[in-house]
């Protein structure tokens, strides 16, 4: 979302004596530089500022990893969970997304509070996942629903 104002402010920045650290996150592949008149380069960044940087690859989190999160985010907020239900939760999680996988822990063990059960099992988080939709589930019933809202 920089334009080429931008960029050369902050190479201006990096340039001083106490020069900031700066981390910019990006999805674009080679692009436009906004506010240049049509200059390509990698990640949508002027070249001059690219040969700066240290690109630092990331990829989607696998399943197995997923599981391990919730796990650790399950012990630090002492949510007693079953081995079942954090893969249950794993897969959840691979299909739709982390954060809302990591979201359900907190109203899934309120409701094994509410059953008077032990540790949060598959049934609660599947009843949990019923109560809130993720991103992609909400946006699917908003765009069937579209005709019921003010445009």
């Amino acid at each position: 979302m920089l334009d080429l104002e931008c960029f050369t402010y902050l190479h201006r920045a990096l340039e001083s004596t106490i020069s900031p650290i700066v981390i910019l996150a990006t999805n674009r592949g080679r692009s436009v530089v906004r506010g240049s008149d049509n200059i390509t380069s990698p990640h949508g960044i002027p070249k001059d500022l690219l040969d700066r940087l240290i690109i630092i690859r990331t990829e989607p989190y696998t399943r197995d990893q997923i599981v391990q999160i919730l796990k650790l985010r399950g012990q630090v907020e002492s949510i007693p969970i079953e081995d079942d239900a954090l893969n249950f939760l794993g897969d959840l999680g691979h299909r739709t997304s982390l954060r809302y996988a990591a979201q359900l822990l907190n109203p899934a063990y309120q409701l094994a509070k509410i059953y008077k059960q032990a540790s949060v099992n598959t049934k609660v988080i599947e009843e949990a996942s019923e109560l809130f939709y993720d991103a992609k589930k909400s946006a699917e019933i908003l765009k069937a629903r579209e005709s019921e809202f003010l445009k």
